[in-house]
């Protein structure tokens, strides 16, 4: 029987269904594998279940050949598993697009308003005993409603939250991409630079790659209003950490909402203690339905791979 390794617990329903295709063995850590786990894993079993964290690079898949033939990530960002060197020893990479969409959008969403809102800041006051009562200059934040929203990559997720933004908050929405995009409201596509200049809020949704390493610097956030806000719910390497942490710092920008960081898990002090950012530990598809669709959308890749070859949401091509 086809031997199949889920590299972290994942929800029962995704196991069960893992379980009833294959012989299933289920990594009890939550952290990320280190790297004799990960040659292990492709050695010992036909295909892996994998995510966020593991560092599937061209120097832990070497040149092959390996058992395994499939690693279908659970997520869909994959910049974690070198796929050209998978493709190269006949590995053949998945990811999970289309469950995540509506749930990272949502977060989007969330960061946006807490950090125009300074609701964070505003819990904290609360929670420490601090709040002395309403009065009429209190956190005076960022009205949403009827500003201009930048999009930075208008994919799947970059459209859900235009959408958000259009016809939930009657946001003026700008946007870059590689091509224009049919969308079922006004929207205008810009250079990055312009996008940046003439938004309120500018939300990252870029893919991370090679491409987008530190896509967002400082010549980036010097093109952005001093009341602006950033928010990432891309990768965190597509910000230029310490860049932003001066612009925090300098007033350059108004504040930031972030899910993901450069060097996740690990949070600079700098961003920790400002009260002008707005911290999640990487929510974005954290809903138990949306966790179970996207597991079972990656057992189903797995399933096709080992029945057809072809899997749905195949992102390389092995020969």
């Amino acid at each position: 029987m086809t031997r199949v390794f889920l590299t972290r617990p994942l929800p029962s329903s995704v196991v069960a269904a893992a379980e009833a295709a294959f012989d299933v063995e289920v990594r009890d850590s939550t952290s990320a594998m280190k790297p004799g786990e990960m040659r292990a894993a492709l050695a010992l079993y036909d295909g892996v279940l994998t995510t966020l964290g593991d560092q599937f690079s061209a120097e832990i898949l070497g040149d092959g050949p390996h058992r395994c033939k499939v690693l279908a990530n659970f997520g869909v960002g994959y910049n974690h598993i070198d796929s050209d060197a998978a493709e190269t020893c006949g590995i053949t990479v998945t990811n999970t697009p289309g469950a995540v969409t509506d749930a990272t959008a949502d977060i989007a969403m969330t960061l946006m308003l807490m950090s125009a809102r300074r609701a964070g800041e505003g819990e904290r006051i609360v929670r420490a005993g601090k709040w002395t009562g309403w009065h009429p200059t209190q956190l005076l934040g960022q009205h949403v409603t009827g500003k201009t929203v930048g999009i930075v990559g208008m994919g799947r997720i970059g459209s859900a939250i235009a959408r958000r933004c259009h016809f939930g908050f009657g946001m003026k929405v700008l946007y870059t991409a590689r091509s224009e995009k049919d969308l079922p409201f006004e929207a205008r596509r810009l250079p990055l630079d312009a996008v940046l200049a003439q938004s309120d809020i500018s939300i990252l949704c870029v893919p991370g790659s090679a491409e987008t390493h530190h896509f967002i610097g400082a010549p980036q956030l010097a093109q952005m209003p001093r009341h602006a806000h950033l928010v990432n719910i891309s990768r965190g390497d597509v910000v230029d950490e310490a860049a932003l942490i001066a612009a925090l710092q300098k007033g350059r920008i108004a504040g930031a909402g972030l899910d993901v960081y450069e060097h996740e898990p690990n949070v600079p002090e700098a961003l920790r203690v400002m009260e002008n950012v707005t911290l999640l530990p990487h929510l974005g598809t954290s809903a138990l339905e949306v966790r179970e669709a996207m597991g079972l959308l990656a057992v189903d890749n797995l399933k096709a791979f080992f029945e057809t070859g072809q899997p749905p949401n195949a992102v390389n091509s092995p020969r």
